[in-house]
């Protein structure tokens, strides 16, 4: 059975802890406090060095979703764009499998 990120980013949203943007996914992923970090593909490439350095150092996978920002948002079932989420605690998610 294949796994929808969609399905599983609205558990993670429901069941988990996350962070939503790119200052403080990155103040977490910083400070090791992230298992994943989930990007649009639309992020600006300054950033997704960032995030690509700070998780290579502290090894914390990161996925790049297959929409734009406003796709992600939309997804999460927000009103706004989302370009980062930082998971904390997947909760009853199965998030951390779409790494494997």
């Amino acid at each position: 059975m294949s796994l929808s990120v969609e399905r599983e980013l609205r558990n993670l949203i429901r069941t988990g802890e996350y962070v939503l943007g790119t200052r403080e996914t990155l103040k977490l992923l910083k400070l090791g406090k992230v298992k994943l970090v989930i990007m649009a593909k639309n992020t600006p490439p300054e950033i997704k060095r960032r995030v690509q350095y700070y998780a290579r150092l502290g090894g914390t996978p990161v996925i790049e979703y297959d929409g734009t920002s406003d796709e992600l948002g939309h997804a999460l079932g927000k009103p706004f764009v989302v370009s980062l989420i930082g998971v904390v605690d997947e909760g009853s998610s199965r998030i951390l499998e779409l790494v494997g």
